[in-house]
């Protein structure tokens, strides 16, 4: 349906997630991936959403001097937030295991920003869903480490793999957001931006 409407278009997804080129394949879109590398930092007056919003609309400049007219480019940030801080992937197994500890028996912020970039126009929408595990222990996170060795995911988990299964308790908002992409808002927003032009 999405993808009728977007004939005259062409979507360039700019991730290397398995997980977000999955999720535009489920949505029916013919899309094309393309990367460039990116150094992630931040200023470190930003907080929140303000982090992930920066951090995706910095992937879309290096891409924004080769778009054609008709291109729409997707790019995105996704971050954990808890107790005032952005938690992003652990470096080594000690990081990863100090970061699930924090999470443990607590409730966290996973916050999503996708930006939509075409020649004439850029817009930046975030999704925050709340998460809560219950009180890990340390043979557990040992072993979801040792098993699953998540260093490539914001907040050293992925919700979709045992330790969520096992782990979390409760969920607030978007189960997608929480994996990498708030697919309905990126739905809606592909939607709005045809009905636009």
């Amino acid at each position: 349906m999405l993808n009728q409407k977007l004939k005259n278009h062409h979507i360039i997804l700019a991730s290397g997630s398995p997980r977000r080129q999955e999720f535009f394949k489920n949505l029916g879109l013919d899309f094309e991936i393309r990367l460039k590398p990116i150094k992630e930092e931040y200023p470190p007056r930003l907080t929140h959403f303000e982090i992930s919003n920066y951090l995706a609309q910095l992937k879309a400049l290096p891409f924004k001097f080769e778009l054609k007219p008709n291109d729409i480019l997707i790019t995105s940030d996704t971050i954990v937030w808890h107790n005032n801080k952005a938690l992003g992937k652990p470096r080594n197994e000690d990081e990863a295991f100090a970061i699930l500890k924090m999470l443990s028996h607590a409730t966290h912020e996973v916050i999503t920003s996708v930006c939509f970039t075409t020649t004439s126009f850029e817009k930046t929408t975030h999704n925050i869903t709340k998460v809560t595990f219950k009180e890990l222990s340390d043979d557990e996170i040992n072993f979801y480490i040792k098993n699953y060795k998540p260093f490539d995911k914001a907040g050293a988990y992925g919700i979709q793999d045992w330790i969520g299964q096992i782990g979390v308790t409760k969920i607030e908002g978007s189960y997608f957001n929480v994996m990498g992409l708030p697919i309905h808002a990126v739905y809606k927003t592909l939607n709005d931006i045809v009905d636009a032009s």
